[in-house]
């Protein structure tokens, strides 16, 4: 089945200054720490969410196309929800980094319209999987910048002086109604159709990608969650258990408050912490101090 993917419209211009931005990523080095933990619930029966990423080793892959971190909300019977999840990840990894390019916002927006295509087509191929389908949210790290592509209602934060900020807008039925003055943020948050969402990844041919970008700051921190943390879980809560924790100790507790709340559903937390950025100078005396330090010099 054919589906329109993005066409790509790469000026010279255009390439030329991506090719910029990805030598000036070339010359820093971010130092970054990563904490994740995925749960069941206390209602649910099986588990559809999932959290992927990948750190290139190879310093020209990683100049080029940075590190990809992202999470998913499968949806759909008979496990189809858990294959959906699962393929949408590994399907936007692969096509992400298959993809020479260092435009980043043109690759993150075909890599989650691939995985549209791959799981629209499983779906309709395979009975027990008919209406599956998958939420994703997907962050890159490329140098000193942040790129994020949203699909659906799971969501990405950003706590950056101690503030907390949501950098994405969920697709769904109560944050269409918050945008267009039918429903307060209040009334959103108690809807019987909070869990409605509008956009997802495997529910039509095509899918349109949100993109944001945003420029990194030492001690920034990232958290990709499923919607089983954001309804059970206030953003005031999130920035208190990131503050003064490591990120696999704030993820950890993350998951526990959001059961204590009623864990209604699966949920996922993954959070990353800019640590430092890292001038080349730098990084080449800090090469060097550690090569001597191996010797033993």
């Amino acid at each position: 089945m054919e589906h329109e993917i993005t066409a790509k419209i790469n000026t010279a211009e255009l390439v030329k200054e991506w090719e910029e931005r990805a030598e000036r990523a070339r010359e820093l080095q971010v130092f970054t720490l990563l904490g994740a933990k995925t749960d069941l619930g206390r209602v649910r029966e099986n588990n559809e969410d999932k959290f992927e990423f990948f750190q290139p080793d190879d310093p020209d892959v990683l100049a080029r196309k940075g590190s990809f971190y992202a999470v998913a909300d499968g949806m759909g019977g008979h496990s189809a929800g858990q294959i959906a999840s699962e393929l949408a990840l590994k399907t936007a990894i692969k096509a992400y980094y298959s993809d020479s390019s260092p435009i980043v916002e043109e690759s993150l927006r075909a890599s989650l319209q691939q995985a549209n295509a791959l799981i629209f087509d499983t779906a309709r191929a395979v009975v027990e999987r008919a209406g599956m389908g998958t939420t994703m949210t997907a962050l890159i790290i490329r140098g000193e910048e942040a790129f994020i592509a949203q699909v659906g209602d799971s969501r990405c934060y950003r706590l950056r002086d101690g503030k907390i900020s949501q950098l994405t807008q969920d697709h769904s039925w109560v944050n269409e109604q918050v945008k267009r003055g039918g429903l307060s943020q209040e009334e959103a948050e108690t809807s019987p159709f909070r869990n409605v969402i509008t956009r997802s990844l495997g529910n039509a041919p095509n899918v349109e990608v949100d993109i944001y970008r945003e420029e990194l700051e030492v001690s920034d921190k990232f958290l990709l969650c499923s919607d089983g943390l954001s309804g059970e879980v206030k953003p005031g809560d999130m920035a208190d258990a990131m503050k003064n924790n490591s990120p696999s100790q704030a993820a950890q507790d993350l998951v526990e408050l959001a059961l204590e709340r009623g864990g209604r559903d699966n949920v996922t937390v993954l959070i990353l912490s800019i640590i430092d950025i890292i001038k080349s100078d730098a990084k080449e005396k800090r090469r060097r101090l550690g090569s001597l330090l191996s010797r033993g010099k």
